[in-house]
């Protein structure tokens, strides 16, 4: 075997791996690393600034479901939001540093593994654990620190005796399928609450078919988006405080058992825990048995893959029963799902600018979005999209970096980058690198507090602040010119190969609702009517 540049042999690594794209802040610590690249079949986007190469990593992993790759260059603290973000979130992504000083222990906290290899013979057979430890149990990131003596050295690689470790699938435990299938047979109101596991494990297929045999209801987490079709008549909606859906809720609250797999329970769904567990029995399937009780403790827990565990469940279900017809529990379900209505307000309601947005973009468009008020101000958007289109994160400043992520690895997708801030050096980065993609400012005139200038009440002008950049913007302020603009938009990107921005100006301080059974609404909707369940 012969003896090869350390850092050719891991960009080899890179290679077989499935990565085609990298996003670095490069530096004189990892000059050795680019070198590999340069001559790599590997396209490497150069960001404006770390943070954003993580984000951007972050976003072109949740849109092929690949371990995405970053490089810090310096200020390798710089991605330490974006690692914990892939770790909230089960994203497996690699960061790549150079000998930066404490790094190892400062990401320990927020990645699964964060490694300094010593030796040049061992990188290569980092890189391949790295991305085995990403991709196994419960996905996420890890941090590769390479020294520089590390990156100059040699070591024995051939590529043709080299791939990638294999990752473990672990099934579930006989016993514990059948009670699940037990427990959800003997419910009146199931429900089947589907998370990012399901997205993440490619279970969709298995959901739908467990669904449709037993006619549960299903409704997503916010992770879960695209783990079932959204325009399937058992889909029933999102629950919980930034779902903002008041239907999503009370089908909620009217179930006796609720199916959770790969659902982690943090606050942005489970909310007031003592609504959210009375009355109800819950089953949660994950493959972190750590998850288990967390939260909150489920009446069983079942460890294991969640494509083997739901299969199993539609096997067992099978054995047992004919397919179900719907009853009136879906029925009632159904009849709640209905309630929602239009409003054509100036200034424009957020759910009005959404629904427009979503009425314009076909099924297949990849929307990006992260924490803030855009996110819970939709009720139900996108209205229906398939696995890895709807790609969310609880981090600001995430979603034009992470769309630019999303566009490289899916260069034929249109993809729309939902914000409610506008980082002018990450847009300056896709122009640079004619990333073509749209960008939705969603404005409700409120101070920017991140900006000294904006606390005398000040705004910054993002149209003006997209021009600086050669690239083509736009205001809407009134309902009816929102199609128009979101025409030309699509129209101005593919025609300069930029990104193109449409800052739609909604009603000020927009309301918000903070948990199940407590939802403040837009728009009035008519009263639900209370079903008596005791008979």
């Amino acid at each position: 075997m012969s003896r090869v540049p350390c850092m050719e042999a891991v960009v080899a690594v890179l290679e077989s791996e499935g990565v085609d794209t990298v996003f670095g802040f490069p530096g004189a610590a990892v000059l050795p690393l680019y070198a590999a690249l340069r001559r790599s079949s590997v396209r490497h986007v150069t960001m404006g600034r770390a943070a954003g190469g993580a984000h951007a990593a972050g976003g072109w992993a949740r849109a092929t479901g690949n371990a995405g790759v970053c490089v810090a260059g310096s200020a390798g603290t710089d991605v330490i939001t974006g690692l914990r973000a892939a770790l909230a979130d089960s994203v497996p992504m690699i960061c790549v540093t150079g000998q930066e000083p404490g790094i190892v222990e400062i990401a320990g906290p927020v990645t699964k593994w964060a490694v300094r290899p010593e030796r040049p013979a061992q990188a290569p057979w980092i890189f391949r654990e790295a991305f085995r430890v990403a991709r196994s149990g419960r996905p996420g990131p890890v941090l590769v620190d390479l020294p520089a003596d590390v990156q100059r050295g040699a070591c024995h690689h051939d590529r043709a005796l080299d791939a990638p470790l294999p990752v473990e699938l672990p099934r579930p435990l006989p016993q514990a399928v059948r009670r699940a299938v037990d427990l959800v047979g003997t419910a009146k109101r199931p429900l089947i609450l589907a998370g990012g596991g399901v997205v993440t494990a490619g279970a969709g297929e298995e959901l739908l078919d467990l669904a449709e045999h037993l006619q549960i209801p299903v409704q997503v987490t916010l992770m879960g988006r695209g783990a079932f079709p959204e325009d399937h008549p058992l889909f029933a909606g999102l629950a919980g405080p930034l779902a903002r859906a008041r239907w999503g809720n009370a089908v909620f609250l009217e179930s006796d058992l609720v199916l959770a797999v790969g659902v982690r329970f943090d606050g942005r769904h489970a909310g007031d825990l003592g609504a959210y567990r009375e009355g109800r029995r819950l089953v949660h399937v994950d493959i972190d048995p750590t998850q288990f009780g967390r939260v909150v403790e489920p009446d069983l827990g079942v460890f294991g893959h969640a494509r083997p565990v739901l299969a199993e469940m539609v096997a067992e279900a099978r054995s047992r029963t004919a397919a179900l017809q719907p009853g009136r529990w879906v029925r009632r379900a159904g009849e709640l799902c209905r309630t929602k209505a239009r409003r054509d307000d100036v200034p424009i309601k957020p759910p009005r600018a959404f629904r427009e947005i979503d009425d314009f973009y076909p099924r297949d468009t990849t929307f990006v979005t992260a924490a803030g008020l855009h996110r819970i101000w939709p009720d139900g958007f996108p209205a229906a999209c398939p696995p890895r289109r709807h790609l969310a994160c609880g981090q600001a400043g995430w979603e034009v970096p992470a769309a630019m992520g999303a566009k490289c690895a899916h260069p034929e997708r249109q993809v729309v980058a939902v914000a409610r801030r506008l980082p002018a050096e990450e847009v300056a980065v896709a122009a640079r690198h004619r990333i073509p993609f749209v960008i939705l400012l969603v404005d409700d005139g409120l101070p920017d507090e991140r900006n000294d200038v904006h606390r005398g009440g000040a705004r910054v002008d993002h149209v003006k602040a997209m021009e600086s950049s050669g690239c083509p913007a736009r205001r809407v302020e009134r309902p009816e010119d929102l199609r128009d603009a979101l025409a030309w938009a699509s129209r101005e990107m593919a025609r300069t190969r930029l990104p193109a921005l449409v800052e739609v100006m909604v009603e000020r301080g927009a309301d918000t609702g903070p948990a199940p059974g407590a939802i403040k609404e837009f728009e009035p909707l008519p009263e639900l009517v209370t079903v008596d369940w005791s008979d």
